[in-house]
């Protein structure tokens, strides 16, 4: 078992958290930023997308559908209510797609086909409160052990590959992440009530971002999305830069709404509508 390296962590975490007012802040934009591109018709019930464009839905019949970027259905996995409703669908590998269920402590690994690779019951692991998973630069799983406080990466099979440190001996505020998203080099965990927790892979904190209370967080190349109080936020890593997207009022009465690569995707009774941000 390899211990990652966070030995600085503590003096890292001092040294990086921006100040807020140092943000170079765009105002909130108007109505005609957003442009309508096509919409996706059908009954579904989950909304996600992956860094190809490619779509996964679940429909009412309880199916996980993958369309790729033109709409046309690729694969489907008809098992996804195998332990109950899915906790988390991770689909940023769009080769490794991760289901997780947290009332079963269970993962279930699918291909790109949404083909079953396996299933890890984290609690055969000595893993017993989780909330936020992710699959790594390398194919292997991001895990947050709330009980531990560790970040933790783990096989297919669930051996633990590494681990940090416990964060209460480096941290004085500790996250608890709604999220884990691993991307260029960094891995990001968010929690919605302290912001954003950069790692690099080996455990050493780079950065932290207070962006408080976002959902539905996507990052894209160099920026990360998300959504709070009917706006668009689009950060732009390393330079600063925060835009910021009045929704317009056509956007309403929508069930999920996710950002990426340029477009705005939202899932409606009937439809998926796509969107994209001039």
């Amino acid at each position: 078992m390899a211990v990652l390296c966070l030995a600085l962590f503590g003096n890292a975490y001092a040294q990086t958290k921006p100040d807020p007012a140092t943000l170079s802040v765009t105002s909130a934009r108007t109505d005609s930023f957003f442009r309508f591109e096509r919409a996706i018709p059908g009954n579904f019930i989950y909304l996600n997308v992956d860094m190809l464009d490619n779509i996964y839905l679940i429909n009412t019949g309880n199916q996980l559908k993958k369309l790729n970027s033109n709409g046309d259905s690729v694969a489907v996995f008809n098992d996804v209510k195998k332990f109950g409703n899915p906790s988390l669908i991770d689909v940023n590998n769009p080769l490794k797609i991760l289901v997780y269920y947290k009332n079963y402590a269970t993962v279930v690994v699918l291909d790109r086909l949404l083909t079953q690779r396996n299933s890890i019951n984290f609690r055969k692991q000595s893993i017993f409160s989780v909330q936020a998973i992710a699959t790594s630069y390398d194919n292997n799983i991001w895990v947050f052990d709330e009980q531990d406080l560790k970040l933790k990466k783990i096989d297919e099979t669930g051996l633990l590959l590494q681990e940090s440190a416990d964060m209460r001996q480096l941290m004085d505020t500790v996250p608890s992440p709604q999220l884990i998203i691993d991307s260029d080099n960094l891995v990001y965990l968010y929690d919605e009530k302290k912001g954003f927790y950069i790692f690099d892979y080996y455990g050493a904190l780079k950065n932290t971002i207070p962006f408080l209370h976002w959902t539905d967080i996507a990052i894209s190349g160099k920026k990360i999305m998300g959504f709070s109080n009917n706006k668009l936020f689009s950060y732009e890593l390393g330079s600063l830069n925060l835009k910021t997207y009045k929704l317009p009022a056509f956007f309403k009465d929508y069930d999920a709404i996710k950002a990426v690569n340029g477009k705005v995707y939202l899932l409606k009774k009937d439809a998926v509508e796509i969107y994209s941000v001039q």
